[in-house]
């Protein structure tokens, strides 16, 4: 260069280097018009290295920058050939710690790429590169000038991004040939922009934390997504990461901005699937009309005459025209969307904060509906993060969870299970199991699963499933292989894991998609369930009720699924559950029992619990146990229809299953009797009293008798209290309630019963009190008992009744008057006992088994030390103030108590001596043993 121009260039006033630059235009455009490249490289190569590159020298950088910029100007259309030249030292000066350099360096490349257009997209990479840093630039000149240098680039980019070809990349021999020889050359030329080479700095970029930064790369995303041909959606798994870490920037304009992006990025996936959609529907109709019209020319073939087939043939060229016309090229239906590495990011995007959860699920959702065979395989992940969400305390989190939950479980209740059933299931099993066994307690079973239910219902446990799937051929399953399947395990696991999470919605969806796979595919949720069923049986224990709720549900349902076996196991380990866990059995014990009994067969679960209970080691657990099924046969709506059954003990079914229950009753003597009194066994509820004066009354007994009073009066024992107007049908019902009546102490119970015998005692008087009776020796009984009807009550039946074929039989002597009775309609007329000797109920083997068990139970207590004080206060004798303890309680049937003779022989003072402070203090118990003392001495 002349030394005027250096000189001006490395001057520091901007005027003088503006100056020294016009000067050097001038000359290059001389150096162009002679074709002295030689003379011109040496000028930029010497702007290069002794300007531009004068890092310690910013006027001469300065200098070098619009040195640089007007050789561009200067060159022209011959800019292409020099920009390797020209370019790399004006992006060195991006980095220069002078301001002005900077600012300076993007006034010289907006030049240069305002002159250079397309040919600049060469060195795009370079150029994006520096405005990322130089967005966030601290220097506000500086900004300005890279703001004005990105909309250029952003102008050239719109307009020539997707086709120019740089000339460096055309052959010279390009405009000798014909026009269509060298368009074809052209084709396959690179283009100077190319959004692979530019897609790697995009990712590395997108992580990026300046809000500045992040609002340019938004900007230069939507940008590049506007132009049609460059088809930027097909790369989005390589930024949407980063894109949706943009939505929870704490600037308002970035936030705006990337909700926009996803926006448009979602409208265009959307738009593509709608495009392939009906493509692909346009070609299936194509097909079907033309297979339509095959088969009618070939139908029809037969009649054609030999001169016609022109007709043939203009029908196949017509279905050409079709073809041609179906291939035509519509925007968007080669892009190729890779919807699996998207669902990879937005499953991972799930754990975090609002914005990204939100749009995340916002994504699935739609996803849900243009593509769900591809979300299938993400179901596990999906429900692992979507389920806490939905017991979010953000009602957007909430509703948009809630609504990929919804449309999630549609789709793979949807799914056919076709391919599954072909090859997992022998043909005989497709018409299902009758209508009967497919009892489901589940109110809010989906429609669409009756015919899943109904074919897989009664499924085999996974050691009997196993085998059933080889029964088809290879085949036939190869030929049935389905598109796409759920990964059972893994979503099990993920929803058991969900167990314990702290929100109880979280808890019951979880189970609600437990039971709905298991309803779907119940072979494939058993093969699992060896991990999933002591977490089920912990989940009963869980605070809500909703949760239990779901839990039995779903337990009752695999057990409906299952063989005997899988749920006699179920039931041993719920009572497992109930003895370790006593506050369980105490607090949602009922509440379980009832569920499982509107859920499944109410006597199958009593019947297998009484088999267990019966083997039950734990006499007090034993006891507790039969209380409380015991009570929920009496009150529990759920178990009117098992009532019924015990009622008519005439059937054999009826019969069995009195005895299966008897026979675990016996370990809680109350239960047993008020068993009794629901099966109206009236007279072996009268052996058991008897039994009772064995036994040691204990607090615990007394309470249970005062609640089943209190029973009597619900409407559940309403046939009882009509039966007793019927006393020549049922007598012994009249001394079952009066020996409660003795049982109890003088207590409300003791009123309330006493007030309902009253109130039927005329009735019981009228076919008594005018019968004179005599004793079996012949005497007549004093008057003085018959004007007690309980006395003249307990007349009816000899001390010790009969047995035959060990059915008990009642056995009278009485004798009536020949006016009043009938032939054939006395006392030993059969009673509920008699009929029954068939054999399957044995009633003295019960009340051996009774009385064993009760022994049983006594002898481990008193091992045990476990004798509270109501059972030792039911062995104390009440006298004149002092009491003594008698041990030996064995030997009450086989000797009568040693009572001394303390109360008077009228029956008009019935007020007792008075009692010690002791004795008023246990007074209930004190009245209950001078009942008994009072039946020994008559």
């Amino acid at each position: 260069m002349d030394l005027n121009i250096q000189r001006a260039l490395n001057d520091k006033v901007y005027d003088k280097r503006k100056v020294g630059a016009l000067e050097l235009e001038r000359v290059i455009r001389e150096l162009v018009a002679a074709k002295d490249h030689a003379r011109i490289e040496a000028v930029l190569d010497q702007l290069c290295n002794e300007y531009a590159y004068a890092v310690h020298q910013p006027n001469a950088r300065n200098g070098g920058l619009i040195g640089l910029a007007a050789a561009a100007i200067a060159l022209g259309s011959e800019l292409a050939r020099y920009l390797e030249v020209i370019v790399p030292p004006v992006l060195a000066c991006f980095t220069d710690q002078d301001a002005r350099v900077r600012y300076y360096a993007c006034e010289a490349m907006y030049n240069i790429a305002k002159v250079a257009k397309g040919e600049i997209l060469i060195y795009f990479n370079f150029i994006f590169d520096s405005l990322c840093k130089l967005g966030a630039d601290t220097e506000l000149s500086v900004k300005n000038g890279a703001e004005l240098l990105d909309r250029l680039i952003k102008d050239i980019v719109s307009e020539s991004a997707a086709t120019y070809v740089s000339v460096l990349e055309q052959p010279v021999h390009d405009f000798e040939g014909d026009d269509k020889d060298g368009h074809d050359d052209r084709v396959d030329l690179p283009t100077a922009f190319s959004l692979k080479r530019f897609i790697p700095l995009l990712r590395e970029r997108i992580f990026t934390i300046n809000p500045f930064t992040r609002t340019f790369l938004v900007g230069w995303i939507i940008l590049l997504d506007s132009i049609p041909d460059l088809e930027l959606v097909t790369f989005l798994p390589e930024f949407l990461g980063g894109l949706l870490r943009f939505l929870s920037d704490p600037n308002r304009d970035v936030h705006v901005a990337t909700q926009g992006c996803l926006d448009k990025f979602l409208n265009e996936i959307k738009r593509i699937a709608r495009v392939k959609k009906g493509i692909a529907d346009s070609r299936k109709s194509k097909a079907d009309g033309k297979r339509k019209r095959t088969d009618s020319l070939d139908s029809g073939s037969i009649r054609l005459a030999p001169d016609e087939p022109d007709d043939a043939d203009s029908n196949t060229a017509n279905d050409d025209d079709d073809a041609s016309s179906e291939d035509d090229w519509v925007p968007g239906q080669d892009v190729q969307i890779n919807y699996k590495a998207v669902l990879e990011i937005l499953t991972a995007t799930l754990d975090s904060p609002l914005d990204g959860l939100l749009e995340s699920l916002r994504w699935i959702v739609e996803f849900l509906d243009i593509c769900p065979e591809e979300v299938l395989p993400f179901t596990p992940t999906i429900l692992a993060h979507l389920l806490p969400a939905v017991a979010s305390g953000v009602e957007s989190i909430r509703q948009a969870a809630g609504r990929v939950n919804t449309s999630l479980m549609d789709y793979v209740v949807s799914l056919s299970d076709d391919a599954e059933l072909t090859s997992m299931q022998p043909p005989s099993r497709i018409p299902g199991p009758p209508p009967g066994d497919r009892q489901d307690g589940n109110a809010s079973a989906r429609a669409s699963l009756s015919s899943s239910r109904e074919l897989e219902m009664r499924s085999p446990t996974p050691a009997q499933g196993r085998p059933v799937a080889r029964t088809p051929t290879p085949a036939l399953s190869v030929a049935t292989h389905p598109q796409a399947d759920l990964d059972y395990a893994a979503a099990v696991n993920s929803l058991t894991l969900l167990f314990l999470n702290d929100h109880e919605a979280t808890r019951v969806a979880a189970l609600t998609w437990l039971i709905m796979l298991h309803r779907k595919a119940p072979r494939k949720v058993l093969a699992f369930n060896d991990g999933t069923f002591p977490a089920l049986l912990k989940t009963l224990s869980d605070p809500a009720e909703a949760v239990v709720t779901k839990d039995l549900q779903l337990l009752s349902q695999i057990s409906r699924n299952s063989e005997d076996d899988y749920f006699s196991n179920f039931m041993v380990n719920l009572l497992q559950l109930f003895s370790t866990d006593r506050k369980l059995l105490e607090t949602r014990g009922n509440l379980i029992i009832r569920q499982l009994c509107t859920s499944l067969s109410a006597e199958r679960i009593y019947r297998t619990l009484a088999d267990c209970i019966e083997k039950e080691e734990d006499v007090e657990f034993a006891s507790i146990m039969v209380q409380n099924l015991n009570n929920n046969l009496i009150t529990a709506p759920e178990l009117s229809e098992l009532r019924k059954r015990l009622r008519n003990l005439e059937t054999k079914d009826g019969q069995t299953f009195f005895v299966a229950l008897f026979r675990s009753w016996c370990y809680n003597a109350v239960a047993t009797f008020s068993l009794c009194l629901l099966a109206q066994a009236y007279e072996q509820a009268y052996n058991l009293l008897q039994i009772f004066a064995e036994l040691e009354m204990t607090v615990n007994i007394l309470i249970q008798i005062d609640k089943l009073v209190q029973l009597l009066e619900s409407p559940v024992f309403t046939y009882l209290r009509l039966q007793l107007l019927e006393p020549e049908k049922y007598p012994h019902l009249y001394k079952c309630l009066y020996g409660l009546l003795m049982l109890l102490p003088q207590s409300s119970a003791f009123a309330a019963l006493k007030n309902r015998l009253n109130s039927v005692s005329s009735i019981g008087y009228l076919h008594i009190a005018p019968r004179p009776y005599v004793t079996s020796s012949g005497a007549p009984m004093p008057h003085s008992r018959q004007g007690s009807v309980a006395e003249a009550y307990n007349s009816l039946t000899l001390p010790s009744p009969s047995r035959k074929n060990g059915i008990g039989t009642e056995t009278h002597t009485l004798t009536r008057s020949n006016a009043t009775t009938p032939s054939g309609t006395s006392f030993d007329r059969p009673n509920r006992l008699k009929g029954r000797d068939d054999g399957i109920i044995r009633w003295n083997e019960l009340l051996d088994k009774f009385k064993t068990v009760q022994e049983r139970a006594r002898r481990i207590q008193r091992l045990g030390g476990d004798i509270d004080d109501g059972s030792m206060l039911s062995d104390l004798r009440i006298g004149d103030g002092t009491m003594d303890a008698r041990s030996g309680a064995k030997e009450i049937p086989t000797r009568p108590p040693p009572v001394p003779v303390k109360d008077p022989p009228a029956p008009t003072q019935p007020a007792p001596k008075p009692r010690s402070g002791l004795g008023r203090q246990f007074g209930r118990l004190g009245g209950a043993v001078s009942g008994r003392g009072k039946r020994a001495q008559q």
